[in-house]
């Protein structure tokens, strides 16, 4: 085996982006960038996953994630089912065991799997016998958005070592916010982590990240601007005083911006709560936003991750 072939991403699944090392991000993103004309139609559709079968199994609800990873697969020519949890046998009472069983008799081939508690697709990969990727486990991690933010990052940037991303917000709450802030300290990145005393997690600096409360010190010089959801349906206590000042204080706006670098980059995982974490003003501004990238290189990100997987070169 060459050392190009054996510094690549070698599955056998996607849990997460902690424990993967910075050569295997390196080179998903490399086949994420080979991806981006496939999917804009620019170049030939690569049918790498004919014959392959990818179930979506989305135990909570996540209308982009889930159609991302099914364009994803069809691009790549494999048959991709979407697995209604709300009917199933689950909200029945049925275990995860008992739905690795029932998937196991199905023989796919990838797994795509969101749950809202975190360690549940860990441990249904434990039980099946095929690919899972993790599309969202509960306050653990998304390692697919991490990457597709990493991508856009990459592709507008042209770098992301050296690079200082301040990620805003919700962070308590935020799997997205772990899962950045590992990859880009992993790519070399400076991170700093920017919010309310009541939603930063504790011990969070044994990371590496820089963390601070003071909106307009984290964003000084940043040249990305990651802000993340209000995660108000997760929220058990009173962690802010009032939407109004949370946003006073902490929302995204013009103002706020002109403190990071002048050609800084604003990202956003979606959905968007105008008005609450940040400005439509600064969300629309073509020159500064490049959240409609994310949604694009999000299929991209997918493509190359299920390549990965279950393609002709993944370890089966």
């Amino acid at each position: 085996m060459d050392d190009q072939y054996s510094l690549r991403f070698r599955g056998p699944h996607l849990l997460g982006i902690e424990g993967l090392a910075p050569y295997e991000i390196q080179d998903l993103l490399d086949r994420a960038d080979a991806c981006v004309d496939v999917n804009r139609g620019l170049a030939d559709r690569r049918d790498r996953l004919a014959g392959r079968t990818l179930l979506n199994l989305f135990f909570e609800n996540s209308t982009r994630t889930r159609t991302s990873f099914e364009l994803a697969g069809k691009r790549l020519g494999a048959d991709v089912v979407n697995m209604e949890v709300a009917t199933s046998s689950v909200k029945k009472g049925e275990t995860l065991i008992d739905t690795a069983m029932t998937l196991n008799a199905m023989h796919p081939d990838v797994l795509v799997v969101r749950h809202g508690e975190s360690g549940a697709v860990a441990l249904l990969a434990r039980h099946v016998r095929c690919s899972v990727v993790n599309a969202g486990d509960g306050l653990h991690e998304h390692p697919t958005q991490a990457l597709l933010d990493a991508l856009t990052i990459r592709r507008r940037k042209g770098r992301i070592e050296g690079l200082t991303v301040a990620i805003c917000g919700d962070v308590l709450h935020s799997r997205v916010a772990r899962s950045n802030m590992l990859l880009l300290l992993a790519m070399g990145a400076r991170v700093r982590l920017v919010a309310p005393p009541t939603l930063l997690p504790g011990g969070i600096e044994a990371y590496g990240a820089e963390v601070t409360t003071d909106m307009m010190r984290g964003l000084e010089g940043a040249d990305i601007v990651m802000m993340l959801r209000l995660q108000l349906e997760r929220m058990q206590s009173a962690h802010l005083p009032s939407i109004r000042e949370y946003f006073r204080l902490y929302g995204l706006t013009r103002d706020k911006l002109a403190n990071a670098a002048p050609d800084a980059l604003v990202l956003h995982p979606g959905p968007m709560n105008r008005g609450v974490e940040i400005d439509g003003v600064v969300a629309d501004d073509i020159d500064r936003s490049a959240i409609l990238d994310q949604v694009e290189m999000g299929v991209a990100v997918r493509m190359a991750v299920l390549e990965a997987l279950a393609g002709p070169e993944a370890k089966r």
